[in-house]
């Protein structure tokens, strides 16, 4: 899988195959307002009011074989917009794609079988029907001889152990079993680039991870692209290297996912457990922000000065343990989304209080 330690555009990897190149993609919506009253609605029919909303501005990146990329945004970010581009089902207002070689929005055959968009709200599976009835039916779309067929589904189905499930209607099943099936359903054909829609969205814990060891499994063994959009870190921290962060339909970070903690943070959290809970002056004394939590205190020290300044600390309390760690991802995504209007290349410590 390919690891970049920089951030990248369009014009980073032109020295290598890009299976996705995206440049100045843009998608522009024109949204007509309803006024409230009869007497505005009567108005409404003469003389509509209307505005653009931009859902994507001017997008650049490509993606290499073999990636695995999320996408991370706020609600409305574009995340959603910009895989239904490259998947072809909606058309940019300006900007060129090729993904696999092909326009997307043109949608040609041999397209439209070597890739695949999992939607985590959507089903392509017949809801009366049993799983299995579908997954026939997606043999015939793709014509996937017989024998390929049933190798690659119960290869899938035995690493998902969802063999019980496939008589079942799919009306009766969970979110988690379904959503199993759905990638099942998605895999079959063998796509060289799959779109990932929140795939875990409301699922719990232990299917979340079963889907995190089975995407990490199919991709590494395949070598297939992945375009993940998600809202939950656990899955970038299990499953991507690469992020792309997306607010207001900009790019305003791209690189690797362990860059984003080094290049967004100025500090680390570290955690002493006491003996007794200190006093809020005596925290106060050592200049750091801090939080008491009964006997635990969690102080955010600056990383260049934590090995000065920890081991006088720790001489000053009664410390039954310590820990040091890096600030979580999320509180650095969410610092990310909420600077959004600020350059790509602000750090996060300016807008911090």
């Amino acid at each position: 899988m390919h690891n970049s330690n920089e951030q990248r555009t369009c014009n980073d990897a032109l020295s290598e195959p890009s299976l996705i190149a995206v440049t100045g993609l843009a998608k522009d919506y024109r949204v007509y307002d309803k006024p409230e009253g009869l007497l505005a609605s009567v108005t409404g029919l003469f003389h509509r009011t209307s505005r653009l909303v931009e859902a994507l501005k001017d997008v650049s990146l490509t993606v290499g074989r073999g990636e695995f990329v999320a996408l991370l945004g706020p609600n409305g970010a574009g995340k959603t917009t910009f895989l239904k581009l490259l998947s072809g089902i909606i058309t940019p207002t300006r900007g060129t794609a090729r993904v696999l070689g092909h326009v997307p929005w043109e949608r040609a055959d041999d397209f439209r079988r070597r890739f695949a968009l999992v939607m985590g709200q959507r089903n392509q599976l017949w809801w009366d029907l049993p799983a299995a009835e579908s997954f026939r039916l997606h043999k015939e779309i793709y014509r996937i001889d017989t024998p390929r067929f049933e190798r690659t589904r119960d290869e899938l189905v035995d690493l998902l152990g969802v063999r019980p499930l496939l008589l079942q209607p799919v009306r009766e099943l969970s979110l988690g079993e379904r959503m199993k099936l759905e990638l099942v359903a998605a895999l079959l054909h063998e796509p060289e680039v799959l779109f990932l829609d929140e795939p875990t969205i409301g699922l719990d814990v232990v299917a979340q991870h079963t889907l995190h060891t089975f995407l990490s499994h199919v991709q590494a063994e395949r070598q297939m692209t992945v375009v993940l959009t998600t809202h939950y870190m656990k899955d970038v921290a299990a499953l991507c290297e690469r992020v792309v962060v997306i607010t207001h339909g900009d790019i305003l970070y791209d690189g690797s996912l362990g860059d984003i903690v080094d290049r967004f943070t100025t500090h680390k959290i570290v955690t002493l457990d006491l003996d007794d809970t200190p006093s809020h002056e005596r925290m106060a004394g050592f200049g750091f922000p801090y939080e008491i939590r009964g006997p635990q205190v969690i102080l955010r020290i600056d990383r260049a000065r934590i090995a000065d300044v920890l081991p006088d600390i720790l001489r000053s309390q009664s410390v039954r343990d310590v820990s040091v760690e890096d600030v979580p991802l999320e509180e650095i995504v969410a610092e990310l989304f909420r600077s959004g209007e600020s350059p790509a290349t602000a750090r996060l410590a300016e807008v911090l209080p």
